[in-house]
């Protein structure tokens, strides 16, 4: 696999250009410095955060030496595929809002 570094020069300025239009400004805006893995370890941190268990983590993460250590990492062979499905729905959830919060100013009515 290549171009890692073409896409993220990419999504770099998607990010500047969006961020310029959300200010209003009139030139693009520096995008602080940052690495592709930093999405694997802000993922990890947030999943934490939701309560994911480590050892989901891990196995999306696809860290051998995770959680599940020494005999029992021999011995469980167990991929948690529903877990990491549901894991990762709860965080696509999360990302979603905070990029779209729902507005502050509705009340649920009683039916």
């Amino acid at each position: 696999m290549s171009g890692f570094g073409n896409a993220k020069r990419r999504l770099d300025f998607i990010m500047a250009e969006a961020r310029r239009l959300s200010l209003g400004l009139s030139e693009q805006p520096k995008i602080s410095d940052w690495r592709l893995h930093d999405l694997r370890r802000t993922a990890a941190t947030g999943m934490a955060g939701l309560k994911i268990p480590p050892y989901v983590v891990d196995k999306m993460l696809n860290h051998s030496g995770g959680t599940i250590r020494g005999v029992a990492a021999i011995y469980n062979r167990f991929e948690y595929l529903d877990e990491r499905r549901t894991a990762l729905d709860a965080w696509g959830q999360h990302v979603s809002s905070l990029v779209s919060p729902s507005p502050n100013n509705i009340v649920k009515l009683r039916a």
